[in-house]
């Protein structure tokens, strides 16, 4: 067994005292110092595996291995104490979480927006960073530097501190913590440490070398005191100001992409037609003429207005990674506090509903909370995201602010703010022309932008299409729908069209503008819950101003008594009147023939038809197992025959969601399992795994298509505003006839036979 000198007890004072100045940089990113018990326990494990490899006399291996176990037994307290086992003992969900911070947490860091609170074991990071560089550290003061105690040595001890102090820069945000005060006090001990060892390698002998090394410790002292006092006022003044300072979140997109699912506003009218009495959510904490916003979008294709992808989000940041602190926005001018809570009932997609700027987001069903990490908010747009989808049962709080909407006096002398939003795309010349007829000659934009919304609330009429609107309304909002929009006799629409309408003539006036989709519930006084229902849908416009923030407009008109056109009724002409014929007085009786009856008896004609009783066996024998087992599958095979035929009515969009949905029911007639209340694209993933799990993989293939890329193309016609051909209906029917056909063939003949008794019919 090994005696540590006290000299090297002194070193690894000093490389943990500079570790521990390092990782305090990663307090930028963590939002405060929370994380320094990881980064301390991580110290002190390295440390502690170094020495007792040393005493133990251990090879370099064994002891880096006893390192990796105390990593494991040490951490969960420090990591993810809420999954600790009596406080302090590790468990499977602790361990698995201390393995993948160590490999994912770094991505994770400079993925997710500042204060990093998710996912829990991002924790790991500081303490696996300490803990490496103080085991590699501790090994190489303890069994290498000892041998020859040169200052080159001692600065390549100090490479790790280094190393981790850049660490703590890239993996940090723009703002620095104590950049200043920890440079210099880094500095400062790392070299008067290398000087003490410079000092201290001078041999023992006498007074003289006693003198000799007081010396030059004494001459190295100076030296860096007056190194760190001229380095301390150079870096304080030609120090980077915040944006220059490079940063690794920065230069990284985050990986969600809103346009891999369907613009929430090509959806529009599946609320006020198919969900119109149905609660969508409920909503506790709302306060009157407090609106939900559900979708924030930037990008229009001249087909679709949809949130702008990673490569377009330039304007607003985009949606990043989140923990339960939500990061502010940049231009808005917040007023009153909101603390809501939400819980969703017949709603079924990505996006959450959100109240004004959040700054707070908590899930709390248990299985929303265990994908924590899913969550992607955008600060600038208010709007927040559930990668992995919110369905009926999920719960979440939320703590934010409300933008103040100032008076438009207030807004006269204001400019509108310079952001860069993406490119309008097709943009119709009708609407142009009419965006500048309704501005008119007002001179600030405020006015103008009130004047188009004047214009357009009060010259148009409201109509949802449904049965009992005065006249029919067609859904979409690409640039066909605009355009029969201005150049029909009567502006007639909802919130959709006139939404959509009024954000592209605020782009054509210069003005950046974008199209939020929402819900307003009558909300009464003294709050409670509130049933947030399908007609409470709508959709509004705003743009940015200067200092202010984003300002909605509402163009919708809310007159619903469109006027008939009146068209004249053909005057009748009298016709000269015309003799006509007498009738005849008597019906020819010659049209019936006699008929002669054979009145003769039939001696057989009573004696009963009888049986024989062989013919009685045989039928028991095989009549009654064949009717019980055919007569249920006849019944079934004529259900759905019947449910097939229904899905091929209606219109050709509908038709498309119908061949989608047999395509499901034949897969849960399999045996399979489609989630329930998700979009296609997360049931086409979810069967596709059920797929690999079971063995079945190469059905994608027999399919010819995978399931996802249906489910696309479905979503695609469905949603995409434009008219459907019935050549297209053809084909989806084809290709999920296809599918279906696939997977009944891999399953095998039993699941098959099975299947025939089986029906299930989605709702």
């Amino acid at each position: 067994m090994n005696r540590i000198p006290r000299s090297s007890l002194a070193d690894l004072g000093v490389l943990s005292a500079l570790s521990l100045l390092a990782i305090a940089g990663y307090e930028t990113s963590f939002g405060g110092l929370d994380f320094l018990a990881a980064a301390l326990a991580g110290i002190a494990v390295g440390t502690l595996a170094a020495v007792l490899g040393t005493v133990l006399r251990l090879s370099v291996l064994v002891t880096v291995l006893l390192g990796i176990v105390l990593y494991f037994l040490v951490g969960t307290p420090f990591v993810m104490p809420g999954e600790a086992f009596l406080v302090v003992l590790p468990t499977l969900t602790s361990l698995a979480g201390l393995a993948v911070g160590a490999v994912h947490g770094w991505a994770d860091i400079v993925t997710i927006a500042a204060p990093v609170e998710a996912p829990d074991y991002v924790a790991a990071v500081p303490y696996a960073a300490a803990a490496v560089v103080a085991l590699v550290g501790g090994m190489l003061v303890l069994r290498w530097l000892p041998g020859r105690r040169t200052p080159l040595r001692a600065a390549t001890v100090l490479l790790g501190p280094v190393l981790l102090f850049l660490s703590g820069i890239l993996l940090g945000t723009d703002q620095a913590f104590l950049a200043a005060v920890r440079g210099v006090a880094f500095a400062a001990i790392a070299l008067t440490w290398i000087a003490w060892r410079r000092g201290a390698s001078v041999e023992a002998g006498g007074d003289g070398a006693a003198r000799l090394r007081r010396r030059k410790l004494t001459g190295s002292a100076i030296v860096v005191a007056g190194a760190v006092t001229v380095g301390a006022v150079a870096g304080l003044a030609v120090a980077p100001v915040a944006p220059d300072r490079f940063v690794l979140r920065d230069q990284v997109v985050p990986p969600f992409d809103p346009l891999q699912f369907a613009s929430p506003l090509a959806g529009y009218r599946e609320y006020t037609k198919e969900l119109a009495e149905s609660p969508v959510f409920l909503v506790e904490g709302l306060q009157p003429g407090d609106t939900l916003r559900l979708a924030a979008m930037d990008s229009y294709s001249g087909r679709l207005w949809n949130v702008a992808g990673p490569e377009q989000a330039a304007a607003d940041g985009g949606y990043s990674i989140v923990g339960s602190t939500l990061p502010p926005p940049e231009l808005a001018d917040l007023g009153g506090a909101r603390s809501i809570e939400v819980e969703v009932a017949a709603y079924s997609d990505v996006w959450l509903p959100t109240v004004g700027y959040g700054s707070q987001l908590e899930l709390l069903d248990r299985g929303s909370a265990e994908r924590a990490g899913d969550v992607r908010y955008n600060p600038a747009a208010g709007t927040a995201v559930l990668t992995s989808g919110a369905a009926e049962g999920t719960r979440y709080r939320l703590d934010a602010r409300v933008q103040v909407q100032p008076d438009d006096a207030e807004l006269v002398d204001v400019p509108v703010a310079r952001l860069a939003p993406p490119p309008v795309e097709n943009l119709p010349d009708v609407v142009a022309a009419k965006a500048e007829e309704y501005a008119g000659d007002a001179p600030s934009p405020i006015e103008q932008l009130r004047n188009v919304e004047r214009a357009l609330k009060t010259n148009g009429f409201l109509s949802h299409g449904l049965a009992s609107d005065a006249v029919a309304s067609r859904a979409g909002h690409g640039a066909d729908r605009l355009i029969e929009l201005f150049t029909r006799s009567r502006m007639v629409g909802d919130e959709e069209q006139y939404a959509a309408a009024m954000a592209l003539m605020a782009r054509h006036l210069g003005y950046p503008s974008r199209v939020v989709m929402g819900y307003a519930p009558e909300v009464a006084e003294g709050g409670g819950t509130v049933e947030v229902l399908g007609a409470d849908v709508t959709a509004w416009v705003e743009v940015p101003f200067e200092g202010v923030g984003w300002i909605a407009f509402h163009p919708t008109p809310d007159n619903v008594d469109v006027p008939q056109e009146q068209t004249p009724k053909p005057k009748s002409e009298p016709q000269p009147q015309v003799r006509q014929p007498p009738r005849a007085e008597h019906a020819d009786d010659e049209l019936l023939t006699t008929t002669e009856i054979d009145d003769t008896d039939d001696e057989d004609r009573d004696r009963p038809f009888q049986m024989p009783t062989w013919a009685w066996i045989v039928i028991g024998a095989v009549g009654v197992p064949a009717a019980i087992l055919l007569l249920p599958m006849f019944v079934i095979a004529i259900a759905k025959r019947r449910r097939r035929a229904i899905r091929h009515r209606g219109a050709a969009d509908r038709q498309v969601a119908g061949a989608w949905e047999e395509l499901i029911d034949r897969y849960a007639e399999l045996g399979f399992d489609p989630p329930e209340r998700s979009s296609r694209l997360q049931t086409a993933r979810a069967l596709e795994r059920q797929l690999d799990e079971q063995g079945l993989g190469d059905v994608r293939i027999a399919g010819r298509a995978p399931l996802s890329t249906l489910a696309a193309t479905v979503d695609r016609d469905v949603f995409g505003g434009d008219e459907v051909a019935s050549a297209s209906v053809e084909r989806r029917w084809t290709e999920a006839d296809a599918a279906a056909a696939a997977v009944a063939a891999a399953a095998g003949r039993m699941r098959r036979l099975v299947a025939r008794y089986r029906l299930r019919r989605r709702r």
